[in-house]
């Protein structure tokens, strides 16, 4: 397989019993991605609670927890390949409580796949889970109707799950919506079509994987590179060399191109584009790598370079969606830190517009934030932030908070 072959990074949500599990299970099974060991370890577990079948769910359930409780409590990683695509898998908790799981490792997915029961058609799970999807700019949406087993295969309700569902999704401002009819207890239409869903024409829950386009999930038009770190050798050879070493965030960059400093707005030309395997003519979007300049400017930890485009916003002041993790409430009255990007700086909630209620998606005023809530905030920081909205650029438009007595991440932001 190539070195080069796409990683797509998705995750599987859905309210509780909708399958979630038992789908991840039997895409690593069909797709002969389970060791041998594997397979004999989840055999034994469910030949001791009387089975007849093997448990695919139990390859991702893997907390004892969450096997006496048959329920999915932490969001479950797996890893697996096709010979046209790399997997990052995420099984994320069905229940509200666990809210900030889901939040946490959907903020990285290329795709979501939302499971509905057929029996039980679109729940407030699945509206709640939509909406987090949404709020965290994934770009690709799986309907994934499972158990189509148990209501005979039937194409009229099918169709009218996904009637219902796309009319929600679309007053979200979600358009890129793919449904697909499966079962995950027998197989069908996942890797295989099967030989009870004929009547529908689309491409199976693998083949949709493997051919999603993911190459426009990153920003290519704007150039965005916050410095991580400047490099200066102490050696006799380099002692010269003054590098500036990160990742590029969006856009592209080539030798010669002219760069804005910012919040500083200085500017210069890049004169080398240096790799652990040699310099470059040119890079791009999430390549890191180190840049150096043709004139000294004075440049440190948390300054961002930008070119052409787009400009990003240098404020100290914003708005923005939080989630917030912790189990300690939010205290207004105190300063928090909030890591952005490569810089990390002191700030205060000047408020709190709204807190979202993710079942309903009503809005209620509150004076503070509890575990999961999610809410409008204003933020002010100490030193400027370059910053883009969530919605063009995820990576400089997103943030975390962390409280400075302990060193805990107890909120995630996405800048409005």
């Amino acid at each position: 397989m190539s070195n080069t072959t796409q990683l797509l990074r998705f995750i599987t949500a859905g309210s509780v019993d909708d399958g979630k599990s038992t789908l991840i299970g039997r895409l690593l099974h069909d797709s002969k991605s389970i060791f041998e060991d594997q397979f004999s370890a989840i055999s034994r577990t469910s030949e001791k609670r009387g089975m007849a079948a093997v448990d695919l769910s139990l390859l991702t359930d893997g907390l004892q927890a969450e096997r006496e409780q048959g329920i999915t409590i932490d969001v479950a990683y797996r890893y697996f390949a096709t010979p046209k695509r790399k997997f990052i898998i995420g099984d994320t908790p069905g229940h509200e409580q666990y809210t900030r799981n889901m939040v946490t490792a959907a903020s990285t997915a290329n795709l979501v796949v939302i499971l509905v029961d057929a029996r039980k058609g679109v729940l407030v799970q699945t509206r709640r889970h939509t909406y987090l999807a949404s709020l965290v700019g994934i770009p690709h949406i799986v309907l994934a109707v499972n158990k189509m087993d148990m209501v005979d295969y039937s194409e009229a309700r099918f169709n009218e799950i996904c009637t219902e569902y796309l009319a929600f999704a679309a007053q979200l401002g979600l358009h890129n919506v793919t449904c697909v009819p499966l079962s995950a207890l027998i197989g069908d239409m996942l890797v295989d079509r099967g030989d009870n869903l004929n009547w529908y024409q689309g491409t199976t829950l693998m083949e949709l994987l493997e051919s999603v386009e993911i190459d426009h999930d990153i920003n290519t038009t704007d150039f965005r590179y916050p410095v991580q770190w400047v490099c200066r050798p102490q050696t006799e050879e380099y002692h010269d060399f003054r590098g500036f070493m990160g990742r590029i965030e969006a856009g592209e960059i080539a030798v010669g191109d002219e760069i804005t400093v910012l919040p500083s707005g200085r500017t210069s030309k890049v004169k080398e584009i240096v790799t652990y395997d040699g310099n470059l003519q040119r890079a791009y979007a999430p390549q890191s790598v180190t840049l150096t300049l043709e004139d000294e400017i004075d440049i440190s930890r948390g300054d961002m370079f930008v070119n052409g485009g787009k400009k990003p916003r240098v404020a100290k002041e914003f708005e923005a969606m939080l989630c917030w993790l912790s189990e300690t409430p939010l205290d207004k009255n105190r300063k928090y830190l909030v890591k952005h990007t490569t810089r990390t700086a002191k700030c205060v909630f000047s408020s709190i517009d709204y807190r979202v209620d993710v079942n309903t998606l009503e809005q209620h005023s509150t004076a503070t934030l509890n575990m999961n809530d999610i809410a409008r905030v204003a933020m002010k920081v100490q030193q400027s932030l370059v910053f883009d909205s969530y919605a063009t650029d995820r990576a400089t438009g997103s943030f975390i908070v962390i409280d400075e007595a302990t060193n805990n991440t107890v909120a995630a932001g996405m800048i409005a």
